[in-house]
């Protein structure tokens, strides 16, 4: 478990699963010799193959405590084998890192893709009731609007992981740069999907972002212009990330990855004629 520290601000890291199969699929740019290219990729890496982290970030402003993106879930029926039916401990390691679920006040989701909504319910019986039930759930408007009439591929996502949230009263539509309090906002990161959002955090002078998947890997630091095989539209994906990379670079501004395993935050600096993250 992970945690940092960003002025008056704490930011947890929460794991539900890490793998390495996925990064062929999501991102086939990044062959062996592309990122034997990139040295600095090591801790990211497991014997060459990307390795990518499912986690939620739990982050303590003052008087809030706001989870931001809720990995697969158990018991949900997912077209991908690993994911379906799942069942891991992600709850009790919540609880044990100190935020038992009804102490979350907000829930914010980046996106709706299924491994970032999906701890937003929990079966109980023959229903999926809100697993935080003393928290309002924040979506981007936009986000909601796409995803309410698309299909999903990977299963009934809307149906059992945000269509409970909304009939149990607990949704907020938000715009893409809401303020959730003085120290913690959105920031639009369109591309991976229609209304995607970063999470910005400022406090006693210093700055985060969490990425959601706007950055997937951190070889995409290195290389803006790889897009994912999982985003909306990959041309806006690639110049979302390349403005991203070039507002931040250089910067004193932590980006911590919501997928990035091994040290999973850093800051953007040149390496060479292209950039890396420092970690």
């Amino acid at each position: 478990m992970l945690k940092w520290r960003v002025g008056e601000v704490t930011v947890t890291q929460v794991v539900e699963l890490t793998t390495a199969s996925l990064g062929p699929h999501l991102l086939p740019q990044a062959t062996p010799a592309e990122l034997a290219a990139m040295p600095w990729l090591a801790p990211f890496l497991e014997d060459g193959r990307l390795v990518l982290s499912i986690h939620s970030l739990i982050v303590e402003a003052p008087g809030r405590r706001i989870l931001v993106d809720t990995c697969i879930g158990n018991d949900k029926e997912r077209t991908y084998p690993r994911w379906n039916q799942m069942r891991t401990d992600f709850l009790d390691r919540l609880t044990s890192a100190g935020f038992p679920p009804p102490s979350i006040d907000t829930v914010l989701c980046t996106h709706m893709h299924v491994d970032h909504v999906g701890w937003n319910t929990r079966r109980v019986g023959d229903r999926w009731e809100p697993t935080f039930g003393n928290a309002r759930y924040l979506y981007a408007e936009e986000e909601y609007a796409h995803w309410r009439v698309e299909e999903q591929p990977y299963g009934p996502v809307f149906a059992d992981s945000v269509q409970p949230i909304f009939d149990a009263g607990l949704a907020d539509l938000v715009q893409g740069d809401h303020r959730v309090c003085d120290e913690v906002w959105l920031e639009p990161t369109p591309g991976h999907t229609p209304g995607h959002v970063s999470v910005h955090i400022a406090s006693g002078g210093e700055e985060a972002v969490i990425t959601g998947d706007m950055i997937h890997h951190p070889c995409q630091i290195g290389r803006p212009h790889w897009s994912s095989t999982a985003d909306w539209d990959g041309h806006m994906s690639a110049d979302t990330r390349a403005a991203f990379v070039n507002r931040y670079a250089n910067r004193p501004v932590l980006v911590i990855g919501t997928h990035f395993a091994g040290p999973t935050a850093g800051r953007i600096v040149r390496d060479g004629d292209a950039w890396r993250l420092d970690y």
